[in-house]
């Protein structure tokens, strides 16, 4: 009995190591050996220790596995991946012409319109236009120089931001994902009591989570850096006819006249003003004062009658 009682011990930890060799072999292996490896070493530690360590044990193993070979020993060099959006304000005499110009630039760069935005005047003419276009990367400077040439340029700006760190980044945590993914899947398919199906699922969904995150990032990436972001703003150049006045000649007879009947109705005014701030008084004392006025008569009246 007390034999057997030392032994038990013993044999975790040779269930452990053992696990963790396998682990260690599994990472050195390739795509097909290294899901196979890792499916035994849940087999091997399951016996020993039960489903749920070897299950922690195969997945945590597996996923530094796949960190660790996601790492390419000789990174050949990226592609840049520049982030090249730009501005522009320009004038033009005819706003609808100008836009007609702009729609040519986009077909000789395969730019496309993404957002358009005008407001027109009284008479239905286009007053204003706000336009997002979208170019592709290289055509970026060519399209930039043609828009400023389409009327009087009065504002442009353009920016530029190297992404390719954070592209490449990116792309390396996808591949790595994926392969643990694989690799859960794998483990997964091996998988021969319910708790470790819950517990090997519960990993392949959050690592399906990461994935579909870092693929939402890497698209948001591709289409930055492969179409260029342009937000142009057309408006109608004033006209100089419309916001001058000529100068008025104002001497002579009719400037006289003019004058003095502008001050007249200036008195005028100022009189129909005072006469209507007096008015409702007048009003007021005109009805009180009448009736106290024939009181006041008629007492005095009585008055002189009772006198002897």
């Amino acid at each position: 009995m007390t034999r057997r009682h030392r032994s038990a011990p013993a044999a975790l930890p040779t269930a452990l190591l053992l696990a963790l060799l396998l682990g260690l072999t599994a990472c050195s292996g390739g795509g097909s050996d290294e899901a196979s490896s890792t499916a035994g070493t849940a087999d091997a530690a399951a016996d020993a220790v039960g489903p749920e360590s070897a299950l922690s044990s195969a997945v945590e193993g597996g996923a530094g596995g796949t960190a660790a070979r996601a790492r390419p020993a000789a990174v050949e060099p990226a592609a840049p991946a520049i982030l090249s959006p730009g501005s522009l304000e320009v004038r033009a005499d005819d706003v609808a012409a100008a836009r007609d110009e702009v729609q040519d630039v986009l077909d000789q760069t395969g730019g496309t319109v993404a957002e358009e935005r005008s407001t027109s005047d009284e008479d239905g003419a286009v007053e204003s236009t706000r336009l997002v276009l979208r170019v592709p990367s290289e055509d970026f400077a060519v399209a930039m120089e043609a828009l400023e040439g389409i009327g009087v340029t009065e504002d442009s700006r353009r920016a530029s931001e190297d992404v390719t760190t954070q592209v490449v980044d990116n792309e390396v945590r996808v591949r790595a994902q994926r392969a643990s993914i694989a690799r859960i899947e794998a483990l997964l398919a091996r998988a021969e009591t319910i708790g470790a199906v819950i517990g090997i699922e519960g990993q392949l969904t959050r690592r399906q989570a990461d994935l579909d995150s870092l693929l939402a990032q890497q698209a948001y990436l591709t289409d930055q850096t492969s179409l260029s972001t342009i937000t142009l703003r057309l408006t109608r150049t004033p006209d100089p006819a419309a916001t001058q006045r000529p100068e008025e000649d104002r001497s002579g007879f009719l400037a006289g006249l003019a004058a003095g009947w502008d001050g007249l109705s200036s008195v005028a005014v100022g009189a129909a003003t005072a006469l209507g701030a007096v008015l409702p008084f007048a009003v007021v004392a005109l009805l009180l004062g009448v009736p106290l006025s024939l009181l006041v008569r008629s007492l005095r009246a009585g008055r002189t009658a009772r006198t002897p």
